[in-house]
């Protein structure tokens, strides 16, 4: 149990880790060494942060197995791309992110590992129902409509077709949104990266959004989504039917509150140190159009919640009557002590 309790501190540290290496990141001249360490920091905390919690949090089948597609999956795209331009487009790393392999950075496959990780948690938690929502069955009423409907008894009201629908729609959802987190994730770092030269586009990409080629957001987008649809699909002990509850997993916080940073950091790092508004619109729209489905009922909530908001009890206070202008028996003089009144007396005690 002391070790166990001791690795639980491990990726909040790696948490803490990542924000102490942000934080000076740019206020060091651009295009130097400080910078450089720093991305690579970053980097590597973000990557031990993630990787320790899913290890902590979903158990080392759910970690060995989002380890290998991330990594996997992320290094073919990126040789698949330097090599050909598909899907991203024409790029080639300068070396300045250390030695390759096949032409791709180990860094780099530890980013597409350390950004999945966060955007599959918040995706699921976009895309699952919200807790209010009405219940259409249980799992114990499908397990005993479903053996009465095998004996003939009485049929399923739930098909298994219907239940399995909702399942695989929830489960692109999540895909989606995944896959839209990355690629807004991405409209913030190209643009920054090629300003530090840690990669270079080739001219005549076709349209670009802050110099960077709009295949490669669309790149983004598929090689995401395909990457969170497999992510999510693996062995998760967290995910049991029935428990979706409307706030943030008890057990999350980490990954989400470094997804959530990042996000505040960005748009403030490009507005205020490095002069890119477009990039932190573009970044900032591009990450926060998942959100977007959930805005209206997130507002309806606030407006409910002040709109019947209980008053606090006040404590009581001594209440002063009002002054009866009709009662005849008030006078304009200062108030008398009044003579408490004798008892009358019984006959039989008359002298």
């Amino acid at each position: 149990m002391r070790v166990l309790s001791a690795w639980v501190w491990v990726p909040r540290l790696a948490a803490v880790l990542v924000v102490a290496a942000q934080i000076p990141y740019p206020l060091l001249p651009a295009g130097g060494r400080g910078r450089h360490w720093l991305t690579a920091a970053q980097i590597l905390a973000f990557f031990v942060a993630s990787v320790s919690h899913a290890a902590l949090r979903r158990g080392r089948a759910f970690t060995a197995g989002y380890l290998a597609l991330t990594i996997g999956l992320g290094f073919t795209a990126e040789a698949v791309g330097v090599r050909t331009g598909w899907p991203f487009g024409r790029y080639t790393y300068t070396g300045r992110l250390g030695p390759a392999i096949a032409g791709v950075p180990p860094l780099i496959l530890l980013g597409w590992a350390m950004m999945t990780y966060p955007a599959l948690l918040l995706a699921r938690r976009l895309t699952q129902p919200p807790a209010h929502a009405p219940r259409k069955h249980s799992p114990d009423v499908l397990a005993v409509s479903g053996i009465l409907g095998r004996h003939g008894w009485m049929a399923d009201p739930w098909p298994v077709d219907d239940r399995a629908r909702g399942t695989w729609r929830r489960a692109v959802a999540t895909a989606v949104a995944g896959g839209m987190l990355l690629a807004g994730w991405d409209l913030f770092l190209d643009p920054r990266m090629v300003a530090e030269d840690f990669w270079r586009w080739a001219p005549g990409g076709g349209p670009a959004l802050n110099g960077i080629p709009l295949t490669n957001a669309v790149g983004w987008l598929c090689v995401g989504t395909v990457l969170v649809a497999l992510v999510d699909r693996l062995p998760d002990p967290t995910r049991r039917p029935g428990r979706e509850t409307s706030r943030w997993p008890a057990g999350d916080g980490v990954p989400l509150a470094l997804l959530c940073w990042t996000y505040g950091s960005w748009v403030l790092a490009c507005l205020v140190f490095f002069d890119q508004p477009m990039v932190a619109l573009a970044g900032g729209v591009g990450m926060a159009l998942p959100l977007l489905p959930r805005a209206p009922r997130a507002a309806a909530r606030a407006v409910r919640r002040l709109a019947y908001r209980p008053t606090p009890a006040r404590p009581d206070e001594p209440r002063i009557p009002p002054f009866d202008l009709t009662d005849a028996s008030a006078s304009t003089g200062p108030s008398r002590p009044s003579t408490p009144s004798r008892p009358p007396e019984s006959p039989g005690r008359h002298r």
